[in-house]
């Protein structure tokens, strides 16, 4: 029985690999890009997504000699970027720049029946480990073990601010899970908005990228309970892990490049392949630092399979999200 299954197995890789070489031989004979690309960022100018989307730009000239054109379309949870580039010919010349936020939590909370199946995925891009959970000065929160402690003791005292049905709910709702509290949850709008309602002392809690609030941390005014990555993030000095603190919570926004359904497979495989290229360049991963944000690369089959566990662990949400949009 052993030995059947070894050649079996045996047979497979060598299948798995005979395919990878043919799809790299097709993505090098492929003739894309000829002419600009435009990418859509679900986004607007300035944020994280917004500034992953355009440094990859950067770097795809660089190594293609042709332009990717952003093309920021904010608004509806990231539904109307979505449904221009779903519409779009499927000739390689136009991409969506997303994230879960988009792909999973608005299939998950009903904003909308199409999911990341939709689109060919080439690829992840990046992945945002740069969030903090993050407390005000006027909570009297300062650590997580208080956090916890706190709101069992009064469930629903503790004020976390999110944007309701968006990946920071999600995020909120999975500290509640896995330690067994009850958090008060508010739509407490953007990031920067957040930050003021923190600093008001409105908010006692956010999930945060922590380049938003560094200089509160350092001053005083907020206190960096943890990271919910699964290594420390060293960009976020000595902020320790959730893990390190005994949850076994990790939360990353991984940033995904996606086309129109029906793309050519050569070009879905040749910008996952650019992008492989452009994560290699050292001025690349310095430029990433901004955002306190690690170098990270997923090819298609690894994306696929991330974004598939994130919507599973996300469903068990699904009731409080829907709920939340309506």
């Amino acid at each position: 029985m052993k030995t059947i299954f070894r050649a079996s197995l045996l047979s497979a890789l060598v299948g798995i690999a005979g395919l990878a070489a043919a799809s790299t031989s097709m993505a090098a004979d492929v003739k894309w890009p000829t002419r600009p690309v435009q990418v859509v960022v679900i986004a607007n100018p300035g944020g994280d997504t917004d500034f992953n989307a355009r440094t990859m730009a950067k770097y795809f000239n660089q190594i293609t000699g042709k332009s990717m054109v952003v093309t920021n379309i904010a608004g509806g949870g990231g539904t109307l970027a979505a449904e221009q580039v779903k519409g779009a010919a499927a000739d390689g010349n136009t991409i969506l720049f997303t994230h879960p936020g988009q792909l999973i939590v608005n299939e998950v909370a009903g904003l909308t029946e199409d999911s990341y199946e939709i689109f060919d995925v080439a690829c992840i891009a990046g992945v945002d480990k740069s969030t903090v959970f993050v407390a005000s000065k006027q909570s009297g929160v300062t650590s997580m073990q208080d956090l916890i402690a706190k709101s069992k003791a009064e469930p629903g005292s503790i004020t976390y601010g999110t944007e309701m049905g968006s990946f920071s709910h999600v995020q909120g709702l999975m500290l509640e899970k896995l330690t067994d509290t009850k958090l008060k949850m508010v739509d407490g709008g953007t990031v920067s908005d957040r930050v003021v309602g923190m600093l008001g002392g409105r908010l006692d809690l956010g999930a945060i990228t922590y380049g938003s609030v560094q200089d509160y941390v350092s001053g005083g005014q907020m206190v960096a309970l943890g990271q919910p990555n699964e290594e420390r993030n060293p960009l976020l000095g000595e902020v320790p892990t959730l893990k390190e603190q005994g949850l076994d919570i990790t939360m990353d926004k991984p940033y995904v490049v996606a086309f129109p359904k029906g793309t050519d497979p050569a070009i879905v495989k040749k910008m996952a392949d650019v992008m492989k290229q452009i994560t290699e360049i050292p001025e690349y991963a310095e430029e990433l630092k901004k955002f306190k944000q690690p170098v990270a690369y997923y090819g298609t089959e690894e994306a696929k399979a991330i974004l598939a566990k994130t919507r599973e662990d996300f469903m068990q949400f699904k009731d409080e999200l829907r709920q939340a949009k309506n």
